[in-house]
């Protein structure tokens, strides 16, 4: 597995990537938001970890850099711990958000998550035989389990590993009501401590793509007090 580790602090630089190399991950370091984007297009990546206060270009510059053309997971290592960074780098496209200080066994296990999450996301069938595609319909929306693609009126929709996640949740069980800890241990495989930030970035990110209008939602409706389900008109 290769990673894009964005860090200045040459200290943590250097014991991640000792670290991880530990653990058999190839390690591409960059000190400055500029030499990251040049590395990630020249290279591919099975997850970057992002630190915010970089120079020349800053962390949520390189983001939205990396999200132009890629789903690739993004881990945030920030000593900024309050919820509205928290909530801005998850809403420009982050999967995960650590704060500093850490211990390397905590980045370790959210990397291993977050590309098992993506793997599952992206595997496709390889089945020797060809087989039927497994759908999903509610309404205009058409999930396909087997490329985990999802269409909208025909049109396709590209959505991160989290997000198609959530969506398949809601459309597998399009009567239910999901709480917030539902929809996060579900969809994190993770315990859930509070922090509402991770699930409603990402249901506002999921009604940006899906919604012609993601103030008066059709397909994901908030139920006051108890939390999603997937709307009566999807």
């Amino acid at each position: 597995m290769k990673l894009l580790l964005v860090e200045d602090d040459m200290e943590i630089s250097t014991m991640l990537k000792e670290f991880l190399a530990t653990e058999n991950f190839e390690v591409t370091c960059a000190g400055d938001g500029e030499s990251a984007c040049r590395l990630f297009d020249g290279g591919h990546y099975d997850l970057v970890l992002l630190d915010l206060m970089i120079p020349k270009k800053s962390g949520m510059d390189v983001m939205q850099y990396i999200r132009r053309s890629s789903i690739v997971p993004i881990i945030i290592l920030s000593a900024k711990d309050s919820d509205s960074d928290k909530t801005l780098g998850l809403g420009l496209g982050a999967d995960d958000y650590i704060t500093k200080p850490f211990s390397v066994s905590e980045v370790l296990a959210r990397i291993k998550a977050n590309i098992r999450r993506s793997t599952r996301w992206a595997q496709t069938s390889e089945a020797a035989e060809p087989q039927e595609c497994e759908t999903i319909r509610c309404g205009d929306l058409m999930m396909n389990l087997t490329d985990y693609t999802v269409s909208n009126k025909g049109v396709n929709v590209e959505l991160t590993a989290k997000e198609f996640e959530i969506l398949k949740l809601f459309m597998q069980n399009p009567r239910r009501v999901y709480t917030k800890e539902q929809i996060y241990t579900s969809v994190w495989n993770e315990a859930y401590f509070g922090d509402e930030n991770a699930v409603n970035v990402h249901i506002s990110r999921l009604r940006n793509k899906l919604e012609e209008n993601p103030r008066s939602p059709r397909y994901v409706i908030t139920v006051w007090g108890i939390g999603y389900k997937l709307g009566e008109q999807a």
